[in-house]
């Protein structure tokens, strides 16, 4: 293969590729987007268990978001899944335009293991009002519980479902793990109120997960503590090890972690075990079910008289997160990874370059067809019954119209050329005599064979070609009295009848030739005076469904109604569409048709002169 041909191939394989990439762009609205991938395959972080439904945490800062192209509050960000169509839900935990910085959660429904997920950031909508998405959302149903510790107004905010806000909560520590942090002493409990939050049930399973940085190793540290009675459960470090505690069983021991380090502490409660998780790795385990307990829960000290051994913890925490459910190891595993700061957060998850938009804004027109598409969706069969019909009559008086034009045009041209060579012989209509009956058919020789084919298009030369056969059929000898021998004693000419039968036979060409000028303006009418009634039939009983409808479900609203109205008033529209342009077009054809007939007339008047006064009786 020639080297020309390559690059002629790498040309038209950029360009196609250009081309895809635009035709999948989400929204034009959106001027900008770039890739974010997951991976847990081997290439990035490896997590081979599976993960399930899960909150991702997405970490923007200047180096690979154009804070500037976006809105001042985040508001604009959206994220798309691999097929560009299907909106993930997102929330904004912290957006700081100044620092340029923020942090970002987004639902990944069923985010696979040991594969490579793409979704797609799109931002640059700055024009535009955007609605945000409500925190709750990017979470599962079966999460109960999630403080980010984002600010100062909403340290004991709940991001979950639930919307259990913990009271007594400290101002959070700037610079945490994930954006602020909650910097606590283990003097005074942080309590999450029960109900909302709901209560566990014996044997259910749980899930709780938080990310931990001590400040001090103390023994018997209460991260989170829930009592009722006899019953109780307890999270915590006793001298730096995590633990979990159950009706004072405690599960087993690994190696301490270290004052001043962030680390990520679980425990998954599933069929009678508990598995206790360091950095999403297996530490230690418990052979225990959840017991029952409805009291509030308690976070950084157990205010219980039962809790006389246990401590408060003193330290900061961050994400705390509450399912009813097991979450499987691969849960963990990725979101300690994809929350945490080590190298295998970058392994995890990476975002691609910008990708700017080719889309031009969108003009008014085309959100005038955007509206109408829209509006289409809500379209009844029966209207769409009426807008085909509606169509086929365009699609028809459209074709007919042209056809008549081109014939128009065609008849003008041929006319014009009549009328030039019919100058040249209409002041002696000798030209026609009746011994030579070509002559008629070449007015007179003048004309070749090329222009006689184009001339026979012209309704006068049909008329002059009728005229001159006439003529020739009623011609008659006439003897004359006279005593001067010199004279001639014969001549030819017509009588007073024969002109006016000539005049009438070219009177019926003429009508012959008007009817060929009108055929088919017919269907022009019936698009005009049809088009109307049809799409008011598709009006009124696209109306009549929507009322009857209504009537059935008993919902009354402007929502429910304001749908069916627009589909039906569509059918209308359509009809409309048809009738209008019909109207325009049969004025135009009929007012060139009214000129050809005028020429008609004239001409017809001026044969039968010039024949009446060179054939005399």
């Amino acid at each position: 293969m020639t080297k020309p041909l390559l690059k002629l191939l790498a040309l038209l394989l950029l360009t196609g590729t250009a081309f895809a990439a635009e035709s999948n762009w989400w929204n034009p609205a959106w001027t900008l987007r770039k890739k974010v991938s997951i991976d847990t395959s081997g290439k990035g972080l490896a997590i081979s268990e599976p993960i399930g439904t899960t909150a991702v945490l997405v970490r923007l800062h200047e180096g690979v978001l154009s804070f500037m192209s976006a809105k001042e509050d985040g508001s604009d960000l959206r994220f798309l899944a691999s097929d560009h169509k299907t909106v993930l839900k997102h929330h904004v935990e912290k957006w700081d335009s100044l620092l340029n910085e923020a942090y970002v959660w987004v639902q990944m429904p069923d985010l696979k293991a040991a594969s490579a997920t793409d979704i797609w950031l799109y931002y640059g909508n700055t024009t535009e009002a955007v609605a945000v998405d409500p925190a709750k959302e990017s979470y599962d149903e079966n999460t109960t519980l999630a403080y980010h510790f984002a600010d100062a107004s909403k340290a004991g905010t709940d991001s979950s479902p639930t919307g259990a806000n913990a009271g007594g909560t400290p101002t959070p520590a700037a610079g945490s793990l994930i954006g602020a942090g909650l910097r606590v002493f283990g003097q005074t409990a942080i309590t999450v109120p029960a109900p909302p939050f709901p209560e566990w049930a014996p044997g259910a399973p749980l899930t709780v997960s938080v990310w931990v940085k001590p400040s001090a190793l103390q023994p018997n540290a209460v991260i989170l503590s829930r009592r009722d009675g006899a019953n109780s459960f307890i999270l915590g470090l006793d001298s730096g090890i995590p633990f979990v505690e159950i009706n004072k069983q405690r599960s087993t021991a690994g190696e301490a972690i270290t004052a001043g380090i962030w680390r990520h502490v679980a425990a998954v409660v599933d069929a009678g075990k508990v598995t206790v998780y360091l950095d999403g790795k297996s530490y230690g385990e418990l052979s225990a079910a959840l017991p029952s307990l409805k009291t509030p829960v308690e976070i950084d000290k157990d205010s219980s008289p039962a809790a006389a051994s246990f401590s408060g913890f003193t330290g900061e925490l961050d994400e705390l997160q509450i399912a009813k459910t097991a979450r499987p190891a691969g849960f963990i595993h990725f979101a300690a990874a994809n929350q945490g700061t080590s190298a295998d957060a970058a392994k995890l998850l990476t975002i691609g370059a910008d990708e700017a938009s080719d889309h031009e804004e969108e003009s008014e027109m085309a959100k005038h067809l955007s509206l109408i598409t829209d509006i289409s969706k809500d379209l009844t069969i029966d209207g769409w019954i009426v807008i085909f019909l509606c169509a086929l009559l365009a699609v028809v008086g459209w074709f007919i119209a042209a056809g008549k034009i081109l014939y128009l045009n065609k008849i003008e041209k041929a006319s014009k050329e009549f009328m030039n060579r019919w100058e040249k012989i209409s002041s002696d209509l000798t030209a026609i005599d009746h011994e030579d009956a070509d002559s008629v058919k070449n007015i007179g020789g003048s004309v070749s064979s090329k222009m006689q084919k184009l001339m026979r298009e012209s309704p006068l030369y049909q008329l002059y070609h009728l005229g001159s056969d006439e003529i020739r059929h009623r011609m008659k000898t006439v003897r004359q009295v006279t005593l001067d021998a010199r004279e001639k004693k014969v001549t030819i000419g017509l009588s007073g009848r024969s002109i006016q039968a000539i005049k009438a036979a070219l009177h019926g060409g003429m009508v012959r030739e008007v009817q060929k000028l009108n055929g088919r303006l017919v269907f022009l009418t019936i698009g005009i005076a049809g088009g109307p009634y049809l799409g008011l039939l598709g009006t009124v009983i696209g109306v009549m469904i929507t009322f009857a409808v209504i009537a059935k479900t008993g919902e009354v609203e402007v929502n429910s109604i304001a749908p069916g109205i627009a589909g039906a008033l569509l059918a209308t529209v359509a009809g409309l569409a048809v009738a209008i342009p019909a109207l325009f077009i049969y004025s135009y054809l009929s007012s060139r048709i009214k000129d050809v007939v005028s020429n008609m007339e004239t001409f017809i008047d001026e044969f039968i002169a010039k024949m009446a006064e060179h054939y005399k009786e």
